[in-house]
């Protein structure tokens, strides 16, 4: 079962323009989409369809395909549907030929996760549906004046007591994120809502950024993720070295011991390309750990790393090494999963911790990543970096 999201994103925008490649915490908004579609499970591939050349390059770089659409839909009144039917022509003549599922995403809701697109696409193969829809449940009393000017009730009768939320039967609304549909029935229908049909509940954010004030509002509500820690935005290039821990971000943080003692690591083949794409993009490179066992530098010695292990206070040295390199605190990023890496993440430019970091790493931490140490967090790590321009 093959599965490709395309994220329709065209350049004109009335009601906010430019807001596609717009950054939102410091990512561009197409990105933010892409980045969602590249970790889902699900997802097999991500095309990004643009008239907007500038866009496409963002996205690019994000690490999607690139759509070139035409300007006959690219306008105002163009439907998303054109574009979806457009790049469905165009995956026609790839070698891979047309998916079994075409996920539609959409950039303008910034808070979608992978975790939400997976969602919808196991609903669709769950319910052996033709499409489905993210949606909110929605319990609001709905209202319309009649042909006298007079209110009446749409979704409520309101000529009696009023239902209380808990006896309503549940309404939901789309959250115009994200639908998915089996290619066939949508190629036969033209439309998004094509053959049997469910929604998926979700509970993520709602916010549709298409005026200044839904701007205004995402960053109120991306700020607030980190409550009382002001969220570091570091300039495009100003990252140059990168420093890790090791148990707990290149491992899972467990370790196999045989009986004569020898020990062992899980790490993750995904994390060693994305130190191979930061080294080759001139990104200076340390491992920095309190750990002493011989396997940090076997794995420092795979990845091309310098390393120094067996250190029990690190910000010491790690400003010994920033000196010796002639680098800045704030052309520092850092990646640590506990308490001995909370110094050194509040000394950095910028700071991440694992999925499963320590709650004291988590709250310094500037980006949660979605992996967990040793499961591709370095990967995300790295094309988080990449994807945002941070890299000098």
């Amino acid at each position: 079962m093959r599965v490709v999201a395309v994220i329709p994103a065209r350049g004109g925008s009335k009601g906010l323009p430019g807001k596609n490649i717009r950054p939102l915490g410091g990512v561009p908004l197409v990105s933010r989409t892409v980045d969602a579609a590249l970790h889902a499970a699900s997802i097999e591939r991500v095309f990004v369809s643009s008239d907007d050349a500038e866009i496409l390059k963002v996205a690019r770089t994000a690490g999607a395909h690139a759509i070139g659409r035409p300007a006959e839909i690219s306008g105002a009144t163009a439907s998303s549907e054109s574009a979806l039917l457009h790049a469905l022509e165009h995956l026609k003549t790839d070698p891979a030929g047309l998916p079994d599922i075409l996920v539609f995403l959409q950039c303008t809701s910034p808070f979608t996760t992978s975790a939400d697109i997976d969602l919808v696409v196991d609903t669709l193969l769950e319910k052996e549906a033709d499409s489905a829809f993210s949606a909110v449940e929605d319990h609001g009393f709905i209202w319309q004046e009649d042909p006298a000017g007079f209110a009446e009730g749409i979704t409520h009768d309101h000529t009696k007591p009023r239902q209380r939320r808990q006896d309503m039967t549940p309404r939901y609304r789309e959250n115009g994120a994200i639908y998915a549909m089996r290619v066939d029935p949508f190629l036969a229908e033209q439309t998004r809502f094509c053959g049997r049909t469910v929604l998926v509940p979700m509970t993520a954010p709602t916010i549709e950024i298409d005026t200044q004030e839904d701007w205004d509002m995402a960053e109120a509500f991306e700020a607030s993720r980190k409550p009382g820690k002001p969220s570091k935005v570091p300039a495009q290039g100003q990252i140059k070295a990168v420093v890790t821990d090791f148990d707990g971000v290149h491992t899972d943080d467990r370790v196999l011991v045989s009986q004569d003692g020898q020990e062992a690591v899980m790490c993750s083949r995904r994390d060693g390309m994305g130190i191979e794409r930061l080294r080759d993009r001139g990104v200076r490179l340390l491992i920095l750990s309190k750990e002493a066992n011989p396997v940090v530098k076997t794995r420092a010695a795979k990845l091309k790393m310098p390393v120094q292990n067996h250190v029990d206070d690190k910000l010491p040295a790690l400003d010994a090494w920033r000196a010796e390199h002639g680098l800045d605190w704030n052309e520092i990023a850092y990646i640590g999963n506990d308490i001995n890496d909370v110094a050194c993440m509040t000394a950095c430019g910028l700071s991440f911790a694992p999925a499963d970091a320590h709650a004291d790493a988590l709250a310094v931490a500037d980006i949660v990543l979605e992996a967990s140490g040793g499961k591709g967090a370095l990967r995300e790590m790295s094309d988080c970096l990449i994807a945002r321009h941070l890299i000098a």
